[in-house]
């Protein structure tokens, strides 16, 4: 009779699992990931202080729901008996209005919606995919560091290798292309970026887009660019798209979500816009992943891309609290500045509080914010100790965005940061 372990688990199963996961120490480690981390204090914090607001300052998904025009819009095609069937590659009329969209904010013109366009569940299943249509063990795609990583999670997970580029104010959070060694730029398939940047909330220019389509070209490399927060964007500047600039269209793709734009974070919906064989071989990976979303979702997104200010609102709304937000961190020292766009700021972490604790980390900041001040942040000491604040936070009104600044504003009046 076969032996089971105390969980009821057959004891071989645990010597079968992927090295790209683990391999068979797969689930035995003891270490706590950072986001794991930050669960656990926070609980901790709301024992210790039971009846004191928490502030979530670490959330990274809008605080507002789907416009109401959209949810009626859901609610009116997920009845209809043509909209059951599996989507596969997505409905034409999604496509259409994808490309429309480029071109009413972005200023992108010549998308060929049939060909250019492929819809996605999601930016992140969009990323999770288009690495099995290029890399091979060996292979490199060039990824900026601090970064949203599953580009790299997927590379790694085909055998391929990432060349990490750090981005730091010094650079202004753009990555040093120059940099990279000739052995890299030779096995480079994928160059990763994403522009508002999570976490920096830094922009890109236009001629740092000019720059990386001469470089795609020269080295013959498949730009990826995330445009997750492209909407996002403060002070009368115009939304960038990486395929308004001229070649663009000839060295990479696009990948758009309505899950920032329009508050659709649930709804898993997206594209991928560009170069048609990349998106060919995109589409081809995808039709062997999923069987596409559902196609009220998708219809229901069309009518979100329809209606463009419902982006200009929110980026309004988040204008206003990172104005704010600067200003209370600066109180507090921080040297802290409002991002070009996107909902993070992004910041140095201090080393110690005067007469109090030292924080080798931003991750050990991060930690006293939660446990003594009741404030989540997101560390990142991938390129430097910085922590990442979201103006995502909950708040019924403006009354209520000045009450809780004013909250964090208290915690923080007590202490005196060092900082290097």
């Amino acid at each position: 009779m076969e032996q089971t372990t105390a969980a009821g688990q057959v004891p071989y199963i645990q010597g079968r699992f992927a090295e790209r996961i683990g391999g068979s120490g797969f689930g035995l480690g003891t270490e706590i990931y950072k986001f794991e981390k930050i669960k656990r204090a926070k609980r901790e914090a709301t024992a210790r202080h039971p009846g004191v607001e928490l502030i979530d300052l670490g959330v990274g998904e809008p605080d507002e729901g789907a416009d109401p025009l959209v949810v009626e819009a859901l609610a009116r095609e997920a009845g209809k008996r043509e909209n059951r069937f599996y989507a596969d590659n997505g409905i034409a009329e999604f496509k259409a209005a994808a490309a429309k969209y480029l071109r009413d904010v972005f200023g992108v013109d010549g998308i060929d919606p049939e060909t250019e366009v492929n819809h996605a569940i999601g930016a992140k299943s969009a990323l999770s995919i288009l690495p099995l249509a290029f890399i091979n063990p060996g292979d490199v795609t060039i990824m900026p560091t601090p970064c949203y990583p599953v580009l790299a999670t997927h590379t790694k997970y085909l055998g391929g290798e990432i060349a990490w580029l750090p981005i730091h104010e010094g650079n202004r959070f753009l990555p040093d292309l120059d940099s990279l060694s000739p052995d890299v730029l030779k096995r480079a398939k994928l160059l990763y970026l994403n522009y508002p940047n999570n976490p920096t909330g830094a922009s890109a220019t236009r001629e740092f887009f000019e720059k990386v389509v001469d470089f795609a070209r020269k080295h013959e490399i498949i730009v990826v660019h995330d445009a997750a927060y492209a909407g996002l964007v403060f002070d009368g500047a115009r939304p960038l798209s990486f395929l308004s600039v001229p070649g663009a269209k000839d060295v990479g793709v696009e990948i758009h979500s309505l899950s920032k734009s329009h508050n659709m974070t649930g709804w898993r919906i997206g594209f991928v816009a560009g170069n048609p064989l990349v998106v060919k071989a995109f589409a081809t990976v995808k039709d062997n992943c999923d069987s596409g979303q559902f196609i009220a979702i998708q219809k229901a997104a069309i009518e979100a891309l329809a209606h463009p200010e419902i982006t200009r609102r929110t980026a309004e709304k988040y204008s206003r609290r990172h104005e704010m937000l600067a200003s209370v961190l600066r109180e507090a020292g921080f040297r802290a500045a409002k991002p070009q766009g996107s909902f993070f700021l992004y910041t140095e972490a201090p080393i110690a509080v005067e007469g109090g604790p030292e924080f080798p980390t931003a991750e050990d900041f991060s930690q006293f914010l939660i446990k003594e001040k009741l404030i989540s942040t997101v560390p990142w000491d991938d390129a430097g100790r910085y922590i990442r604040f979201s103006v995502t936070f909950e708040a019924k009104d403006e009354a209520d965005e000045r009450r809780v600044m004013d909250e964090i504003r208290r915690r923080l009046s007590d202490c005196r940061f060092i900082f290097r």
